[in-house]
């Protein structure tokens, strides 16, 4: 069996300004860096990690580096644990997404299983990446725990998948909380649930999206 904790980077600049990142490659904020080291405290209390990857995009990077400090351990990038690629919505307000394209940011808001960014991915063409590299690190890792540092779609996407819920049901799951902990397991070529968006420890640093996403 292995154990993964896939952990949501911490606030980033994008972040503060109610930008959508996609690939874009932003710093953390300030409090990101104190989200990320809070929990990382929090997975050196509670669990023992073999190794940490990361998306690597410094959002997620740096929000790793934080939690491998703490066991003495490197991060292992891994491209394609990416944020979703978002075409012609990278860098764009929230608000202006709403005004520039109200059809396809709305499919996004109510149903977004089924949804794609104008010019870049669709959420099942990135939910196939994130699945298949999810599947090769947790094979890589039998009996070990791993961390992964990743984005808000992937956890989102990663849920669903290991509660089986359809594309059509995960309008109906929520988003994480920044640097929150979601806990799986792999076992006998199946992922299921333990814990999910783990973000007690947290306490007055917590910070989410906003209700218009």
């Amino acid at each position: 069996m292995t154990r993964l904790l896939l952990v949501r980077h911490g606030q980033s600049m994008a972040n503060l300004d109610d930008i959508f990142a996609g690939h874009l490659d932003v710093e953390l904020s300030p409090l990101g860096h104190e989200q990320a080291e809070r929990t990382a405290e929090f997975i050196a209390e509670n669990y023992k990690v073999d190794k940490v990857y990361a998306s690597d995009l410094k959002r997620a990077y740096k929000t790793a580096e934080h939690i491998a400090a703490k066991f003495g351990l490197e991060v292992i990038p891994v491209k394609q644990m990416r944020e979703i690629s978002a075409g012609e919505w990278d860098g764009e307000t929230f608000d202006a997404l709403w005004e520039k394209y109200p059809e396809e940011f709305g499919m996004w808001k109510n149903d977004i299983g089924n949804a794609g960014c104008t010019g870049g991915e669709t959420t099942k063409e990135m939910a196939c990446r994130i699945a298949s590299a999810l599947e090769k690190i947790a094979q890589e890792n039998e009996g070990k725990t791993v961390v992964v540092a990743t984005h808000a779609t992937p956890i989102r996407v990663t849920q669903c998948a290991w509660q089986g819920i359809s594309f059509d049901g995960m309008k109906d799951i929520d988003w994480v909380s920044n640097a929150s902990v979601t806990e799986g397991v792999y076992e006998n070529g199946v992922f299921k649930m333990v814990k999910s968006g783990q973000d007690a420890h947290l306490a007055e640093l917590k910070t989410e999206l906003p209700a218009n996403v």
